[in-house]
């Protein structure tokens, strides 16, 4: 069983490509000319244990909100592609995320049902990296990767005062979650009383 998928996004304000092996080693190439923001995307395939590459040009000059959204929509969308009918899926996952004094507990389940609950209340800060990652996007990149994955994920910050170290464990965090969500544990069928996900 091959979980890989590729997809390209084109807008008025973004172009993206994307593509993930769900069971590669943990490379990616990631290009959204958001440094910042490439650093978070190297986490998610890195400690997740995926492939990914992702390649993005946006509307910079504008700012960066558009290709921080797109590029979570089209990485949430491969990743639904390739978990595919998620037979044989730990499905659920959780755990809580240390970096340095930032502390972030997730929970998330490959539901089919897209939900979000984000209680991150992040410190007052200035935007990381040139061009600047505002820290208002960590939510919104997060909570677009995964409705468009169609994952349930609770996100909350148990303790934390660094915006960098924050963010940061939040990727990591949900990156580790979903390796063992993804995992596959009893190859027999749907982990649902309903027969899909």
């Amino acid at each position: 069983m091959t979980r890989t998928a590729t997809r390209s996004r084109s807008t008025k304000e973004t172009s993206i490509e994307v593509s993930i092996d769900l069971d590669g080693t943990g490379a990616t190439d990631i290009s959204t000319g958001i440094p910042f923001y490439d650093h978070m995307l190297d986490q998610l395939g890195r400690h997740g244990g995926f492939d990914l590459v992702v390649k993005a040009v946006g509307d910079l000059h504008i700012d960066t909100h558009h290709t921080v959204e797109d590029v979570a929509i089209t990485v949430g969308e491969v990743f639904a592609e390739a978990l595919g009918d998620k037979a044989g899926v730990r499905r659920f996952a959780s755990g809580r995320y240390p970096l340095d004094e930032a502390l972030v507990d997730i929970a998330l389940d490959l539901s089919g049902r897209p939900h979000v609950e984000w209680h991150v209340p992040i410190p007052e800060s200035l935007p990381l990296g040139d061009p600047a990652f505002d820290p208002q996007l960590a939510e919104h990149a997060v909570s677009s990767f995964a409705t468009s994955a169609n994952i349930t994920l609770h996100v909350e910050l148990v303790r934390g005062r660094n915006t960098h170290h924050i963010i940061e464990a939040t990727f990591k965090g949900l990156a580790r979650a979903l390796r063992d969500a993804v995992r596959i544990d009893d190859a027999s069928g749907v982990p649902s009383t309903k027969g899909v996900l």
